[in-house]
């Protein structure tokens, strides 16, 4: 057992947490939690992760995570702080990519201004095409009805009351259109730290589909704590898993590496509350209101 495990321990202890009610508050496995403690680090899905789940630990049981990885940084895997740097170059990169693409949101506008001035420019057009066209041709109608016009007045006489039954007919169908179905929401109700609760509402499914973008850790779990899914998503080969749970009314996502992590609720993208590059690491609760 590492120094840094004695200490993780302990303050579990010294609150009155088992293991299992450790699993239930963080969402890691009692054998990752285990592992943690023993400083058995080799039985972790990724060495990355030993860092990710040493910190949640921490938080869980009322310790500072960053003082601790400061204090017995030897006791923590070395081959974190190779990946670290390529994770932070790859924000630096995206990060890079912004102003390119802020000149093609400042133009935009313009254009589709232009496009909307062209086409009024056509309807007009159009317009006046139409109806000069049809102007020219009404005295050739007038000429050809006018001989038979005292044969039709009869008809002229009944065609009031038709026209009125006819629009009696069609009122009741303008009465019976059905409302219009409100869109789904899906929005933050509250955030603190890592930790963020989203409200679903509007919809009467549940579908959750998570992506890596590069490699991630996931766990899912439905409303009463049970683990529905477990794992590592890795892009060009187990890059997505989707979950249909609109039989619960919550699931709970532990996102290991949430740069590389996208989730979809019913094909909606889900919005992180925390920046992915400042807090990678995340706790997602999604409430399913019926």
């Amino acid at each position: 057992m590492t120094e840094l495990g004695t200490v993780l321990k302990e303050a579990r202890e010294a609150r009155g947490l088992s293991l299992d009610e450790l699993q239930s508050i963080t969402k890691i496995q009692k054998r990752y939690l285990l592992g943690i403690e023993e400083g058995n680090y080799s039985m972790m899905p990724g060495k990355f992760y030993v860092r990710a789940f040493i910190k949640q630990y921490a938080e869980a049981v009322g310790l500072d995570p960053d003082q601790l990885f400061e204090q017995y940084k030897n006791d923590v895997p070395s081959t974190y702080n190779e990946e670290l740097p390529e994770q932070l170059s790859r924000v630096q990169s995206r990060k890079t990519i912004s102003p390119d693409t802020s000149k093609v949101f400042d133009i935009l506008p313009k254009i589709l201004i232009a496009a909307f001035i062209i086409g009024a420019i056509v309807f007009v057009w159009y317009l006046v095409v139409k109806y000069a066209g049809g102007n020219t041709e009404q005295p050739t109608t007038t000429d050809k009805s006018q001989p038979g016009y005292e044969e039709s007045q009869d008809f002229g006489d009944e065609s009031p009351d038709e026209g009125e039954e006819e629009a009696a007919e069609e009122e009741p169908a303008e009465e019976e259109a059905e409302p219009e179905t409100p869109a789904q929401e899906l929005a933050v109700v509250s955030n603190s730290g890592s930790n963020t609760v989203y409200e679903l509402k509007n919809t009467d499914q549940f579908v959750i589909k998570i992506v890596s973008l590069g490699q991630t850790w996931v766990g899912l779990s439905n409303g009463a704590g049970k683990s529905v899914f477990q794992g590592t998503l890795v892009k060009g080969e187990n890059e997505s898993h989707e979950e249909d749970l609109s039989a619960e009314t919550q699931a709970v996502i532990n996102v290991g590496r949430a740069p590389e992590t996208e989730i979809f609720v019913n094909d909606q993208k889900l919005e992180y509350a925390v920046p992915p590059e400042q807090d990678m690491t995340q706790l997602i609760t999604i409430k399913f209101v019926k």
